[in-house]
């Protein structure tokens, strides 16, 4: 499979950054009619998303070379070669939380409404972004029989890619009908980081190119901290009342 869509002055377009890139778009119109619809100025919206896509591709790429550093500290001249591949989306989202509560500092934003605002096209955005990895040949899990298996170098494999969209679509649904039945602020945002890290906890059990930290694969750790970590939150706001939202918001 190609990876390329075209080429432009010699250059080399590739599919996967065609895909992410309208990922992004998408994901900035939806932000933008939410927020318009909870009173946010959509000047204000779109310079949020213009902090934190780069921040979150920032993030993404500074996590992979972190944990990939026996390889970059030996070829340090790779580390910016963001078309030779690895983005890790836990970094993204760290960095994309950084960003945005930067401008929302600056801006005097409500940043745990908007973080709320921003899941429901974020694990969109990751729906559509994994079907680079399907042009890529990448990320994919393990041999397997079944009939939905892939053949990547002549081996019929796991389409964790798949999984991980389709499972991502089924929480974009979720979060999409049930904005308005939050409780309070940052909830939806908690949701999201529990229900991804649940089907991710799973997914990256199949894969075969996970990051590792000695024996452990650091997306499964990751995804046990966000998913303790969401829970302590929620059982928290819901037991104090803490950041409660207003009934006639």
């Amino acid at each position: 499979m190609n990876r390329y869509a075209f080429e432009i002055f010699g250059v080399g377009i590739a599919w996967y950054g065609i895909i992410i890139a309208s990922a992004m778009f998408i994901g900035t119109i939806i932000l933008t009619k939410i927020g318009k619809r909870y009173g946010y100025a959509e000047n204000d919206l779109i310079d949020l998303a213009l902090v934190v896509l780069p921040s979150a591709i920032i993030g993404a790429r500074a996590y992979y070379v972190i944990f990939e550093w026996s390889y970059y500290s030996a070829h340090p001249n790779m580390i910016l070669a963001f078309r030779q591949g690895g983005l890790a989306i836990h970094g993204g989202i760290i960095g994309g939380l950084i960003g945005g509560y930067i401008v929302c500092k600056v801006k005097k934003l409500n940043f745990a409404e908007l973080a709320d605002m921003i899941a429901i096209p974020l694990i969109l955005g990751q729906a559509i972004g994994r079907w680079g990895n399907y042009i890529n040949q990448e990320a994919h899990g393990g041999p397997t029989d079944l009939p939905w298996g892939i053949m990547v170098d002549g081996v019929k494999v796991h389409p964790t890619f798949l999984y991980e969209s389709i499972w991502n679509l089924l929480i974009f649904g979720i979060l999409l009908f049930t904005f308005k039945n939050r409780k309070f602020q940052g909830e939806h945002f908690l949701k999201y980081m529990i229900f991804y890290s649940i089907g991710r906890f799973f997914i990256e059990g199949l894969r075969t190119d996970s990051l590792m930290l000695g024996p452990l694969r650091i997306a499964q750790v990751i995804s046990l901290v966000f998913i303790v970590l969401g829970l302590a939150v929620i059982f928290y706001a819901r037991h104090t009342g803490k950041w409660k939202i207003d009934e006639n918001h």
